[in-house]
Order: C-alpha cells, then sequence, then structure tokens
C-alpha cells in the first residue's frame, strides 16, 4: 500500500494529551483523546503507540507540531518540526472549521481561556489557570459528589425548570453553597443548572470584562460536550453557540495545521522520531542551578543516558541550544 503524507499534532495537557493526524487537505484522518494522568510521556507514547495500530503503514508523518503545558516535553520525546502556545494552535483550529469565527471560548481541565479574532487575526486574548471553579476538573468534582456520571452532568442541567443561585467565584464557596442548596431541598437538577450557571459567570467576569464580545461564537475545549454549560452560555451571550466537529482536540488539529503549513514552506526534513518511540525509555529528572543568585530549578530529559534538552533557567544557559521561537502568529491563515 502507498503511503499517504500526513501531519501529526499533539496537545500536552495536565488532564488530557490529545493527538491528531491530519492529511495534505487538512481532513482529520485520526484523533485521540488520552487522559494524562500525571504522566505526559507515557500519555505520549501511548497515543502514538496506538497512532501506530490504526495506521500502520499506510501513512508517512510528514511534519509534527506540538502545544500544550507539555509542548516542550513533546518536542523532546516525539521530536516536532514547530512548538506553539495553546492561543495560537486553537485559533488556528478554528478558523480551519468556522472561517469567520469572532470570538473563541475554550475551557480545558484545568485552565480556560477566551481569543478574539477579527479578519482572520487574534486580535486579543485572556487566560485563567488560577482559580478551579471556571474549569472542567470542578465539573468533575462536583459530579462526583453528586454521584453522577460527567458525561449526563449536562443533561441534568437541561431538565431544570428554576435554576438556582450559586456562588461561583471561587471553588470553595460554590461548593459550599451547592451543599447548602441541597440541605434546603432544591432539586439537583436545578443545582446543576445553577452550577453551570455559576461556571459561566465566573467565566465570562474573569476572562471577558471590558473586552467586545462578537459573533459567531466557537465554544471549544472538552467542556464543550456538557450540555448544560453550552446552554448556560447561550442564555448570558443570548445568541447561539457553535460546537466545532473536533471540539475536544482543537488544540492538537491547530498543531498538526501548523506543521504542514511550515513544511509546505520549505523542503524541512521532520525531526519526527517515528513511531518506534513508543518503545524508547525516558528519564525526567530535576537539578538547581546554583552559578548564579536565580538558582533556577532545571528540568533535564534523558534517555539512554544521554540527556536530550533541558529547561526551566532563566538565562538560557541550559536551554539556549534546544530553544525554539514560540512568538505569538498574529495573522492566521
Amino acid at each position: 500500500m502507498k503511503e499517504k503524507g500526513c501531519y501529526l499534532g499533539i496537545d500536552v495537557g495536565s488532564v488530557s494529551t490529545n493527538l491528531v493526524v491530519i492529511d495534505e487537505d487538512g481532513y482529520v484522518i485520526e484523533k485521540l483523546y488520552l487522559k494524562t494522568g500525571g504522566q505526559p510521556i507515557k500519555a505520549m507514547r501511548t497515543g502514538i503507540n496506538m497512532l501506530n495500530d490504526s495506521l500502520g503503514d499506510s501513512v508517512n508523518i510528514m511534519g509534527v507540531g506540538a502545544t500544550g503545558s507539555g509542548r516542550h516535553l513533546a518536542r523532546v520525546v516525539v521530536g516536532c518540526d514547530i512548538v506553539k502556545n495553546e492561543i495560537t494552535s486553537h485559533a488556528i483550529a478554528a478558523l480551519k472549521l468556522v472561517p469567520d469565527v469572532k470570538t473563541i471560548l475554550e475551557i480545558g481541565g484545568q485552565d480556560s481561556k477566551i481569543i478574539l479574532v477579527r479578519n482572520g487575526v487574534v486580535y486579543d486574548f485572556a487566560m485563567n489557570t488560577v482559580c478551579a471553579a471556571g474549569t472542567g476538573s470542578f465539573l468533575d468534582r462536583q459530579a462526583a459528589r453528586l454521584d453522577i456520571p460527567i458525561e449526563e452532568f449536562g443533561k441534568h442541567a437541561l431538565n431544570s425548570s428554576s435554576p438556582v443561585r450559586i456562588a461561583g467565584r471561587c471553588a470553595v464557596f460554590a461548593e459550599s453553597d451547592m451543599i447548602h442548596k441541597q440541605q434546603a431541598g432544591h432539586s439537583v437538577e436545578d443545582i446543576i443548572s445553577g452550577l453551570c450557571e455559576a461556571l459561566v459567570r465566573n467565566y465570562i467576569n474573569n476572562l471577558a470584562k471590558g473586552k467586545e464580545l462578537l459573533e459567531p461564537f466557537v465554544f471549544q475545549g472538552g467542556v464543550a460536550a456538557n450540555q448544560g454549560i453550552v446552554a448556560a452560555f447561550e442564555k448570558e451571550l443570548k445568541t447561539k453557540i457553535i460546537i466545532p466537529q473536533y471540539y475536544d482536540v482543537m488544540g492538537a488539529f491547530g498543531a498538526a495545521l501548523m506543521a504542514r503549513e511550515k513544511m509546505h514552506q520549505k523542503e524541512y526534513e521532520t525531526s519526527f522520531g517515528g513511531f518506534d518511540i513508543s518503545k524508547r525509555d525516558f528519564t525526567v529528572t530535576s537539578m538547581e542551578c546554583n552559578d548564579c543568585s536565580n538558582m533556577c530549578e532545571l528540568i533535564k530529559i534523558s534517555s539512554n543516558d544521554t540527556v536530550l534538552a533541558s529547561w526551566g533557567d532563566r538565562c538560557g544557559k541550559w536551554s539556549a541550544q534546544y530553544k525554539e521561537s514560540e512568538q505569538l502568529s498574529l495573522v492566521v491563515t
């Protein structure tokens, strides 16, 4: 069978590790959504192995892009040709599927972000990496406390007849308020609906304050599967929200698109280590550099006793040889 030229995108996050393979035309031919489980290297190796099993010898990976909080790790473990931040990756993916998008809402497991796009350009953005009340992990925790599968959480919200007001500015206060509402006799459906509305208010107040939010709105990230949150956003914004086809792996999709664009610009030899990297052993260690008063904590990754990369230093002494530009791409095509 003739090999098909394809491009791989990897989004390594604290909650999930996502992989997307696209063809020369930018169409997704394979996607994986895996739990990181605190072991990003293991998750990446598992994903690569699964892609090898499903695609076999039918594809030839021509380029690889990485994004997410573990993108530097992906660059070393998998071998990436381009490494970009999540804002750029999510914007490029959204513009590919919804070319006229103007506002991108993204809520992941541990953080959330809003991206404003004007005429195909990232105009403004904001991120929340501090408040847990505006993330998917908070919903997971509350679903578990209510003994309701997270997959059914949103459906319960849609069955609410009178949502209660939940204090959503803080995860601790929100949880305490939920308990109080339960003790007061409110139905589970009304409490869940109120919680969804509280999360949306938290998101709008923290990220969208002072920003001009224009249609069309695209909602992506794992939480976009929650019907209750979607309904709460539509109620708050008074408009319909678009959920893209690959909402849960948009970061990886954007990384794959960027890899394709870079490799098309010039005849590069891909840095991809091949599908057999799933068989290699990688070791991550840390050390403190005492060469100056900064006393930076360095992260080193090794394979077969050879240091492949290091990062964490402020001066660039250790990481300079591995550093790759992550300047925000403002013009998106």
